[in-house]
């Protein structure tokens, strides 16, 4: 994830998301319709949409609780398996009370809302930040081989359910459409999935050729696409930061960022800088900035695709006071540069 990213004002750790929304919308409408759609037309799909959207009502946190048990709320429990069997039944007979014209039953609503449900953190844990899928077990699944915005994967399944809304309920065609969309979706999630195997030995062969030696290597989506590629790459004092695009000619060259953890001096044993640490599994760094310091979380990388860049997209700073200490998310950045950026982001993705 990237600075791009905010730019539609959308983030992975709890902010109002418009893309990443409508792409859950739309595979919830998708679901609801396959499950329902021959019973009650257009309604499956308006109750899918409402289901694919539940989930994501986890953000609200925010409103009620500091930046650190936010990060932890986003991605659990909403998005369990558990949540889907526990409050399906409970929207599904809400929806019988209301739909009762229909000839259908509470089951039936209640098997909609659980697909509908269980569908939005399936495909949230192909991601970058993943999901708590299998909650209250402290497991987060995170794939990161699609990422949360990707135009390839939502406006072709998109098209098919909108063209769904225009057929009549028994329409042997408005079935079709519909797993049209679900077919296309699936494979192109599937095929990110090919795309990331190969990039990741390509990021492996390098550093086999650069004589590096590391400990860990992860590899996410750049935004927007699966052609670029970026890794994170442990050594035993830095992390080096690359990307690879398949279209590039040149060998990929690695930026190092020192870990700096010492930094953190007593800090290191605050309660809240240890969750910080485990959410962002392991992968940060630590900076002094005019005397503040803060915290990196290198798992959604650095805010441009400029190689010269040293802003990470998630820095939280860590203020001390007599209250204990609070974590602040770093500023956010403006709109004004966003055309220049996505032409970088552009330009990149067709090779170095």
């Amino acid at each position: 994830m990237s600075k791009y990213e905010r730019f539609f004002f959308i983030k992975e750790n709890g902010d109002h998301r418009i893309m990443d929304s409508l792409t859950q919308i739309v595979l919830g409408a998708a679901v609801g319709e396959a499950v329902l759609g021959k019973k009650v037309g257009n309604k499956a799909l308006l109750y899918g949409a409402v289901a694919g959207t539940i989930p994501d009502l986890d953000v609200l946190a925010r409103f009620f609780t500091d930046t650190v048990s936010t990060l932890e709320i986003h991605r659990g429990f909403s998005h369990s398996i558990f949540f889907s069997i526990l409050f399906a039944p409970v929207f599904g007979f809400l929806i019988s009370r209301w739909e009762r014209k229909h000839n259908t039953s509470w089951k039936d609503w209640s098997w909609l809302m659980f697909w509908g449900l269980l569908t939005h953190p399936i495909l949230d844990a192909f991601t970058t930040w993943g999901t708590q899928l299998f909650w209250p077990f402290d497991l987060r699944l995170a794939f990161k081989n699609i990422f949360v915005i990707d135009p390839l994967y939502t406006l072709p399944f998109l098209i098919c359910v909108v063209l769904v809304l225009f057929q009549k309920r028994i329409a042997p065609k408005r079935r079709k459409l519909n797993n049209t969309g679900l077919i296309m979706s699936t494979a192109y999630l599937m095929g990110t999935l090919i795309l990331k195997g190969i990039s990741y030995q390509k990021f492996v062969t390098t550093l086999e050729n650069q004589k590096v030696a590391y400990t860990d290597l992860q590899t996410r989506p750049a935004p927007f696409n699966a052609i670029l590629w970026t890794a994170n790459v442990e050594t035993e004092d830095a992390y080096l930061i690359g990307d690879y695009s398949f279209f590039d000619t040149q060998p990929i060259q690695f930026k190092r960022y020192p870990k700096n953890h010492q930094l953190l001096g007593a800090l290191d044993k605050e309660d809240k800088v240890q969750r910080l640490i485990k959410i962002s599994e392991g992968w940060y760094t630590i900076e002094e900035k005019e005397g503040n310091i803060f915290f990196n979380d290198l798992r959604f990388g650095l805010t441009s695709v400029d190689a010269s860049s040293s802003q990470f997209v998630f820095s939280y700073q860590l203020i001390p006071s007599t209250e204990g200490l609070m974590v602040s998310e770093a500023p956010k950045f403006g709109t004004t540069d966003a055309k220049s950026l996505l032409a970088a982001l552009w330009e990149r993705i067709w090779g170095n």
